[in-house]
């Protein structure tokens, strides 16, 4: 049993919160050169054999980790995954980082919303009005009815829902499977699921590309490694808040390297967002207290 540290939970998580945002920042050079199916299924390649190296190196090995009770339901999860992200590297190329994360930032309040349905929890109404309060900051964002909203801008909010049921889905199978299984066929189901689409759209990449291409497959890997040990170390609870640093680490990214522009109504909106799904963390930390 490794020993709770919530402080060192925090920062791992902040770590991986700028790994993440790196990790984005490298998908939308190379999703703005090539096929987006193409990169995210060579990102998937180095996944799986993470994935499956961290799983043979656990105790039971390789058949420990495909002992899944409820195979369909954890291949439909790695296939979800794989497709979200398809959707929202596709946002950072036609919207940018900034805009399609201060969208996607409503999935925590989605997974709060769609978790009595789908898994019969229940949500007081102090949670529904945070949940409210955050899709009045997604409006804010979009800006629907002034003459300026996108409809590519709903192209992050199909990714936070997508996001949110793969979360949900995530919690159903707990109940039956450990952590280590659903990994594993995340990691494995979502490379054989993107290895059959996206080798239709292989293009030859330049040389330099293939450095961004090692780099994207490397900090995919770290970020999760780092997300493993921040769950592993410390409380959920403590360290989940700290997940939202990855919307400013883009912001920062998507200003300074790809000459974005930092809109009133997006950090307006963001704001809003945030603080609603932080808050139903708090409500949620509370309940189960």
């Amino acid at each position: 049993m490794t020993p709770q540290n919530n402080m060192l939970g925090i920062w791992l998580m902040c770590a991986t919160a700028f790994v993440f945002a790196l990790q984005d920042g490298i998908s939308r050079h190379l999703a703005g050169e090539y096929n987006v199916f193409m990169i995210i299924m060579i990102r998937y390649w180095f996944f799986a054999s993470f994935v499956i190296v961290v799983a043979a190196r656990k105790a039971g090995g390789l058949r420990a980790a495909v002992a899944t009770r409820q195979p369909f339901v954890q291949i439909f999860r790695g296939v979800l995954l794989a497709a979200e992200v398809c959707v929202m590297v596709s946002a950072f190329v036609i919207l940018g980082l900034v805009e399609s994360h201060a969208v996607f930032a409503v999935y925590p309040l989605l997974i709060a919303a769609l978790s009595g349905p789908v898994l019969g929890e229940r949500v007081g109404w102090r949670r529904w009005v945070a949940i409210a309060i955050g899709f009045v900051g997604v409006l804010i964002i979009l800006q629907p009815g002034f003459g300026v909203f996108q409809p590519a801008a709903l192209i992050p909010l199909l990714a936070a829902l997508m996001f949110a049921l793969y979360g949900l889905l995530t919690r159903y199978v707990a109940r039956q499977d450990s952590a280590a299984v659903s990994f594993f066929w995340t990691g494995v189901s979502g490379a054989v699921a993107m290895t059959l689409v996206g080798i239709w759209f292989w293009e030859p990449m330049a040389r330099a590309d293939w450095f961004w291409m090692a780099l994207l497959c490397a900090t995919s890997a770290f970020s999760h490694f780092l997300l493993i040990r921040s769950y592993e170390v410390a409380e959920a609870s403590a360290v989940q808040p700290f997940a939202y640093l990855q919307l400013p680490f883009a912001a920062v990214l998507g200003v300074v390297v790809f000459a974005e522009v930092l809109r009133v109504n997006v950090i307006l909106g963001a704001t809003v967002v945030v603080g609603a799904g932080l808050f139903t963390l708090w409500r949620a930390r509370v309940t189960q207290g």
